[in-house]
């Protein structure tokens, strides 16, 4: 008698996704670093893997910038235009001032805040870790780490006190929990932020010597994860990333945007004073090279500026004339925007028609300095159509921001040297981010295994890591898997 045994299919093996956030690093920082051979683990995974330059998104500043990796979408489209954004609906916020900033307490907000259109990647993989993470939804508290009172108390200590050695001190102590809790939990996908990196460069620039501490500690948290994955026969089937959020640019000189609008006669609303003082416009500084400007406060329904201009085009060539202001962008409806350049560049009209995205001077103007007028048929070929200005995927990243409800009525990227809040800061800053301008807008991407296909945007970071989970890409989202 013969018998026949029924065996269950095999399993899939368990594949794992890790990301290291090294926020704030440009990639000339990192690759300098690598060449000097201060970051031997990276320096092998850039070997092993590569090491490309992508896109990040506008504005080029943590919080926004973040929703590439965790939904898959850009800051206009999941519902966060900036780090401080005001609230014209009312729908979001809170009387008296309707205006949201994630710096500091409001920061607890985000997850409420961002579209319910897609699942972050906490909720396609349960089974995941967070740390330092300004986005949390679906991620269960006891998957967070630094979230506590007790962290909050000394990350703010720490913030106000402008303790650059104190922040690497806080890199250290979550990355190194971070990699325990990897070795052992064995999640699914794990998120760890390291902002070392950014908090030393706005203090000290992105070429000081306390910049490549920051990013030894992101080298040493890779180098424990893989050592822990190699020891446990898990690193063949481990991807490990690391990538960053935005540049960072030298500033010397610091326009007081809101003062400046208030001196012109306005009633202005800004962070930190947000009461009082009339109803004409909000200024919304993130990064600090860029800002947001809301006008007319007292109207829910937004208007787009060929609605305004009559009132408002004095008000508008004044800021453009300012030696800060480097791009002017106009919305003019929710497939359109105007983007007006200093020194005699000239403006353009930026237009979406379904897939095709066309970029058209007006009167013989180039602002972004294209080369002249622009026909691409699909976000990708309007990358390339960019690639060799001073403003990567600029096409792409103004229409996302520009077209989102939450947006300002005039969006302002600045000049390279100046940002627009004087006055606030705990530490003086002497290196900015948040403008649309190459030094903000590349970013590293290090991968441990080599791309199928060349990345070219960070948003492409959150369909790659579910590709490589064998989870599904939903449709809708704003990037392609690499994987």
């Amino acid at each position: 008698m013969q018998f026949t045994f029924c065996r269950d299919p095999p399993r899939p093996t368990p594949v794992s996704v890790v990301v290291l956030v090294a926020d704030g690093a440009r990639p000339d920082t990192l690759r300098a670093a690598l060449d000097a051979g201060t970051l031997p683990a990276l320096d092998r995974l850039r070997h092993e893997g590569g090491l490309h330059t992508v896109s990040s998104v506008f504005p080029s500043v943590t919080g926004p910038a973040y929703t590439p990796f965790l939904l898959g979408l850009f800051p206009g489209t999941a519902g966060l235009p900036g780090i401080r954004w005001w609230d014209r609906s009312r729908s979001s916020t809170r009387w008296p001032d309707f205006a949201r900033s994630y710096v500091g307490i409001e920061a607890r907000h985000a997850d409420a805040d961002l579209t319910r259109s897609q699942r972050t990647l906490f909720e396609h993989a349960p089974a995941s870790l967070g740390a330092l993470t300004p986005i949390t939804r679906g991620l269960s508290p006891s998957r967070r780490m630094g979230f506590s009172w007790t962290f909050g108390a000394r990350a703010a200590w720490t913030h106000f006190r402008g303790d650059l050695r104190g922040w690497l001190g806080i890199d250290r102590a979550i990355s190194a929990r971070m990699a325990e809790r990897i070795r052992r939990e064995r999640p699914d996908f794990a998120f760890c932020v390291h902002p070392g990196v950014d908090k030393t460069s706005h203090a000290a620039g992105h070429t000081h010597e306390v910049v490549t501490d920051a990013l030894r500690i992101v080298d040493d948290t890779a180098a424990r994860i893989r050592a822990d994955a190699e020891h446990d026969g898990r690193w063949r089937d481990m991807h490990l990333w690391v990538v960053s959020d935005h540049g960072h640019s030298p500033v010397s000189r610091h326009e007081d945007l809101s003062g400046l609008l208030a001196d012109w006669g306005l009633g202005v609303l800004a962070h930190p004073w947000i009461f009082g003082r009339g109803r004409d416009a909000a200024v919304m500084v993130s990064g600090n090279a860029m800002s947001h400007v809301y006008l007319e406060l007292d109207r829910r329904a937004r208007p787009f500026w060929p609605e305004l201009a009559a009132r408002w085009e004095g008000t508008a060539e004044r800021l453009l004339a300012r030696d800060s202001v480097d791009l002017l962008v106009l919305p003019h409806s929710d497939s359109a925007c105007e983007v007006r350049a200093r020194d005699g560049r000239g403006r353009a009209m930026v237009r979406r028609v379904g897939v095709r995205i066309t970029y058209e001077p007006l009167d013989g103007g180039d602002p972004l300095g294209l080369g002249g007028r622009i026909e691409a048929a699909s976000n990708d070929d309007a990358h390339d159509a960019c690639a060799g200005s001073d403003y990567p995927d600029a096409l792409v990243q103004l229409l996302q921001l520009a077209t989102s409800p939450r947006a300002g009525e005039v969006m302002l990227s600045a000049v390279r040297g100046w940002d627009f809040r004087a006055r606030y800061e705990p530490m003086p800053h002497v290196s900015s981010h948040g403008a649309l301008h190459r030094d903000h807008m590349d970013v590293p991407l290090l991968l441990s295994r080599p791309a199928a296909c060349t990345p070219r945007r960070t948003v492409d970071v959150m369909p790659s890591a579910l590709t490589a989970l064998r989870i599904a890409v939903p449709p809708g989202l704003d990037g392609t898997s690499f994987v």
